[in-house]
């Protein structure tokens, strides 16, 4: 009991002693022992290593588990050293929920069985996540929290061994310099100058064996960006390996929805691309289909009159923004993107131009068009 009181008392007077040297150091009041450069730069890309992959490996936890609390189950379960549970990926849920619904719906009915595919898609595609989650965690986040959980803190540890020696080192050295003004006026000191050179040499050995072993522990971490390195490679091959996996199974979904797309949509529910082309018009005052102008057999005789005669002046060319389906034989059929000539007649609806087409000619929607200058 006796010693262990000893040990607590020494311990408390080597820590003040140290508190004592770290504060005068940082108020000027006292000298301090400089690293070598070689040593400070290695101190220096050691501490630039441990931020950046701290915060690489956190940022590689997001993405592989954007929820948090999840995240932070895992956690516990490691650190109590239990294996943890198994759990659904987002994309296993909704292909499940879209199974269910299938049942309810009907398997049999036009959404019912899209459901069915879509689902059975969304299960693969997570259990693809899945694995890719599992070998991203075991290739890359695994050796990065190895190093932070390890390396790093064996770094650390002999780091603020080092920073002790050099206090001690530096601690002897203001003892001997204060024996040696105190042997300057009394030679009563003499012994105590001997001394203060037997702990400085003591501590100038053990700062010089501490910084040795730093160094080499530092030097270590090129071999640490070498092995990361490896792990980053093996991250990148899990990704694109996923994600050329999810492109197939869309590929095989697409292709399995537009073989059965006359089944799935009625014929009562098929949607004319040129109403909806009208609706989706640029100009707000012309969102509804143009009507027909009239009367309609004044505008095929005006179309019959013009067959054979050049243009009317104030012709421009204009670009086909949509598909249209000619409604009757003085109409032009349009296709998007295509570039006609268009003008006007006199008596006109103003809704309405004549384009042309080679040989080809009739009525189109102002609507339909973008005129060019």
């Amino acid at each position: 009991m006796d010693f262990n009181v000893k040990k607590l008392a020494s311990d408390a007077g080597v820590f003040f002693t140290r508190a004592v040297q770290f504060t005068e150091e940082k108020l000027g009041q006292a000298e301090k022992t400089e690293l070598d450069v070689h040593l400070e730069n290695l101190l220096a890309r050691a501490d630039c290593t441990k931020n950046w992959t701290e915060k690489i490996f956190r940022q590689t936890e997001v993405l592989l588990q954007p929820n948090p609390s999840a995240r932070i189950e895992e956690f516990f379960y490691e650190k109590l050293d239990r294996k943890v549970p198994s759990r659904a990926t987002n994309g296993e849920l909704l292909g499940q929920y879209m199974l269910d619904a299938a049942k309810d719906f009907g398997p049999s009915t036009p959404y019912g069985s899209t459901l069915i595919k879509v689902g059975e898609s969304q299960r693969k595609l997570g259990g693809t996540e899945r694995e890719f989650i599992q070998s991203s965690a075991i290739s890359f986040l695994t050796p990065l929290r190895n190093f932070l959980e390890g390396d790093w803190r064996t770094i650390s540890k002999e780091r603020r061994l080092l920073e002790n020696r050099r206090l001690d080192l530096d601690i002897c050295k203001a003892r001997l310099k204060k024996a040696k003004v105190a042997e300057a006026k009394a030679s009563l000191w003499s012994e105590e100058v001997d001394k203060a050179e037997m702990e400085l040499r003591v501590a100038q050995t053990e700062f010089d064996r501490q910084a040795e072993v730093t160094r080499l522990l530092l030097e270590g971490i090129s071999s640490t960006h070498v092995h990361h390195l490896r792990c980053l490679h093996e991250f990148v091959e899990a990704q694109a390996a996923y994600y050329a996996q999810c492109h197939l199974h869309m590929l095989e979904l697409q292709k399995e929805l537009s073989s059965s797309d006359e089944d799935v949509l009625p014929n009562a529910f098929a949607v004319n691309p040129s109403s909806l082309a009208a609706f989706s018009s640029p100009s707000p005052s012309t969102s509804a289909s143009p009507a027909p102008p009239t009367p309609a057999t004044l505008e095929t005789d005006t179309l019959k009159g013009e067959e054979g005669r050049p243009p009317a002046s104030g012709s421009r060319k204009a670009k086909v923004l949509y598909d249209y389906d000619a409604a009757d034989t003085s109409e032009l059929s349009l296709l998007a993107d295509e570039l006609i000539t268009v003008y006007t007649v006199p008596g006109m609806d103003p809704d309405w131009l004549i384009g042309e087409r080679g040989n080809q000619k009739g009525k189109v929607p102002v609507t339909y068009l973008e005129l060019l200058s």
